[in-house]
């Protein structure tokens, strides 16, 4: 089984940052724009060099939504930061309409996603995001599992017409990924080769499942591992393809059970080739205050979680 190894964990939103800077040296109708929150969103490096392209709207989200859609009609290309829960929920109405319903070339990157914001709770925590965000017709949805695929994630959406959900976050978390690993929208990638089972994840729960698919390994199991960092356009042919092989399915995310990752892998199953899927995501329930370490513990989205539900399916092949 191919091994990886964390090169340095780092957060997923330095990523961002580090992709905005080489944006701004490369497309000059890449704008910025935030809501009070620079340091989070590790903005500084491109507005200390391109300061015209940089616009604090302040806390005032759903503002920024209809600025950033504006911006689009003089041929900009506007790069929206905040934490994913005001990305999302508070400004949807705004999204729906002056992005989604009328085809606006905005990127909606959101940071400080999911359980491992950690202490801030269960206000700031969304876990409906990316059922949100899939649900809008055009949208495409992204979400990295580490600092080099965030950052090449951040300079390919540049280049994709229309509007785009980018979704990353706040925990330092291994990073191994290869930094010139090229990032293509839509196109899964098979980490580990296998045919017991098939494990896709996305975002922090990748290298969980990396670890959970080398202890299984030492069991006797053989995992394929699919990093699913688009969600929409699901890459429904990679999963099929693994699936006839291991003839079972295991979907781990950061997010509510409904409405993310999960959902549209069983949409699949059902329409194309019925299998048996296990679900490893938070069961229908909000969070709370705490380290991500405990909070992924308590709400079972771990190596350990991974593994579990591997015997699970398997038993039910």
């Amino acid at each position: 089984m191919k091994k990886y190894t964390n090169t340095g964990s780092k957060d997923t939103r330095s990523g961002f940052g580090a992709g905005m800077t080489e944006l701004g040296k490369k497309n000059e109708n890449v704008v910025a724009l935030c809501a009070d929150l620079i340091g989070s969103l590790k903005l500084d490096e491109f507005i200390k060099n391109h300061p015209e392209r940089f616009f604090q709207i302040g806390i005032a989200e759903a503002n920024m939504i209809g600025i950033a859609a504006g911006l689009t009609i003089g041929g900009k290309i506007p790069f929206t930061g905040t934490f994913a829960n005001f990305s999302t929920g508070r400004v949807y109405d705004q999204i729906r309409q002056s992005v989604a319903y009328s085809d606006k070339n905005v990127k909606i990157c959101a940071s400080h996603a999911g359980l491992t914001l950690g202490e801030d709770g269960a206000t700031h925590q969304i876990l409906e995001d990316i059922g949100l965000m899939k649900m809008l017709p055009g949208m495409t949805v992204i979400n990295t599992c580490d600092y080099n695929q965030t950052k090449a994630a951040t300079i390919a959406i540049a280049d994709h017409h229309g509007p785009v959900y980018l979704r990353f976050g706040r925990p330092v978390v291994p990073n191994f990924t290869p930094e010139d690993a090229p990032f293509e929208i839509g196109k899964a990638v098979v980490l580990t080769e296998g045919s017991d089972v098939t494990i896709v994840a996305t975002g922090h729960l990748v290298w969980e499942a990396l670890v959970a698919a080398e202890q299984l390994e030492e069991k006797g199991i053989h995992a394929e591992v699919i990093n699913i960092h688009t969600i929409k356009p699901l890459d429904e042919e990679a999963i099929l393809k693994s699936l006839n092989k291991s003839k079972c399915i295991v979907t781990a995310e950061e997010h509510n059970i409904i409405g993310g990752l999960g959902e549209s892998v069983s949409r699949l199953l059902a329409q194309e080739s019925p299998m048996p899927q296990e679900f490893v995501a938070v069961k229908d329930s909000f969070g709370e205050s705490g380290t991500p370490e405990q909070l992924m513990q308590k709400y079972q989205l771990n190596h350990q979680a991974i593994m579990q539900a591997v015997e699970r399916v398997m038993k039910r092949k």
